[in-house]
C-alpha cells in the first residue's frame, strides 16, 4: 500500500469530485449486480432460495470486485511502478465522495435560497429514497442534512477506513458492499429476501466506521467552534433512534453540533414510515445548516485521514 496514492486520491476527490461523464467503477459493479440478480431470480422464487441467492450475490460481487482490483494493481506494480501509482490513485479517488456530497447538497441549498420549492424537491429526489413531492422547506433541509451526515460514513470514512487496512482492493470491496445495499438492500416485497444479506453485511461493514465518524465529527465541531459537547452527547444518547444500527451516530453528532432535531416521520414509496427523532429542538432548522453540515463533513474527512495515517504509518 502506498501513502502517496492515498493522498493523491483524497486530494483528487476534493478537487474534482465525480464528473458525470467519468466511467465510475460503481456503474460496472451495479451492472454486475443486476446481471447476477436476474440469474438468481430465474433460478428460484422461494423465500429461502432468494435469501440464499442474496448471500451468493454478495460473495460473487464483492469477491469479483476485490479480485479484479487486486490483480490489476499487482500486474501494474510489476510492469511499471509509476503507472501503478497513477492507477492506484485513480481507483482510490473513485472510492471517496466528499466533493460530490458537498456539491449535491449545495445545489439544493442554492435552489432553496432562490425560493423554488418545487425544484428543490426534485433535486432532493436524486439523492434520497424518501418521497419528496410534498415536503416543506424545513423537511427538505432536514433531509439534506441527514443525507450528508449519513453519507459521511459510507461515502468517506468507511472507504477510507478499509483503504488504510487493505489498500484500494479492500476499499473497492467495501464500495461493492455499499452498492449492493443501495440497490437491493430494501425491506419492501421485491427485495426483502434477496436483499437480506446485502443489508446485514452493509451494517456490519459500517459498524466501526460509523462510530469513528461520531468521534471525528466531535473533533471537527470543536475546530469549527460548534457545540462539540452536544455533538458527542446526542450521538451516544440517540444512537438507537434509527432503523439502521449505524446511521444515528453521524446524524446524532450533526444534530447535537447544530442544536437541531433530525429524524421523524417520512414517506417511502407512498408508505408512511414512523421514525424516532434525533437531537433536541433547541432552535429551528434553516437552510444555512446545510452549509455548516458540509463544513463538518470536510473537516471530519481531514481529521480521519490524518488519524488513519498516524495509526497506520506512525509506528
Amino acid at each position: 500500500m502506498d501513502i502517496l496514492s492515498i493522498y493523491i486520491g483524497y486530494l483528487s476527490d476534493l478537487i474534482f469530485g465525480d464528473p458525470y461523464s467519468f466511467p465510475h467503477p460503481v456503474r460496472y459493479i451495479g451492472n454486475l449486480i443486476r446481471f447476477i440478480e436476474k440469474i438468481i431470480r430465474k433460478s428460484t422464487t422461494t423465500r429461502l432460495g432468494l435469501k440464499i441467492g442474496g448471500f451468493i450475490l454478495n460473495i460473487l460481487v464483492v469477491g469479483v470486485t476485490y479480485l479484479i482490483t487486486f490483480l490489476l494493481l499487482k500486474f501494474l506494480k510489476e510492469i511499471n511502478y509509476y503507472l501503478y501509482i497513477i492507477i492506484n490513485s485513480l481507483i482510490i479517488y473513485t472510492t471517496l465522495a466528499t466533493k460530490c456530497l458537498k456539491d449535491e447538497a449545495t445545489k439544493i441549498y442554492n435552489v432553496i435560497k432562490e425560493g423554488d420549492i418545487e425544484k428543490s424537491r426534485k433535486q432532493l429526489s436524486y439523492i434520497v429514497g424518501r418521497d419528496t413531492k410534498n415536503l416543506s422547506k424545513d423537511e427538505i433541509v432536514r433531509a439534506v442534512i441527514e443525507t450528508v451526515a449519513e453519507n459521511t460514513v459510507d461515502g468517506i470514512i468507511s472507504p477510507m477506513f478499509y483503504l488504510f487496512i487493505g489498500g484500494a482492493p479492500l476499499a473497492m470491496a467495501y464500495k461493492a458492499i455499499n452498492t449492493l445495499d443501495s440497490m437491493v438492500g430494501y425491506k419492501n416485497e421485491k427485495y426483502i429476501d434477496i436483499g437480506f444479506a446485502s443489508a446485514k453485511i452493509d451494517d456490519i461493514a459500517n459498524f466501526i466506521p460509523a462510530r469513528l465518524t461520531a468521534i471525528f465529527m466531535t473533533f471537527a465541531t470543536f475546530i469549527l467552534r460548534l457545540d462539540y459537547r452536544s455533538c458527542i452527547k446526542i450521538a451516544i444518547r440517540d444512537r438507537k433512534n434509527h432503523k439502521s444500527p449505524n446511521c444515528a451516530y453521524p446524524e446524532g453528532a450533526v444534530a447535537g453540533a447544530l442544536n437541531i432535531q433530525l429524524g421523524g416521520t417520512n414517506y417511502y414509496f407512498g408508505e408512511k414510515v414512523f421514525k424516532p427523532t434525533i437531537g433536541d429542538k433547541v432552535r429551528e432548522i434553516n437552510e444555512e445548516d446545510i452549509l455548516t453540515t458540509n463544513q463538518i463533513m470536510y473537516v471530519t474527512s481531514f481529521i480521519a485521514i490524518i488519524i488513519f495515517s498516524m495509526l497506520r504509518y506512525g509506528g
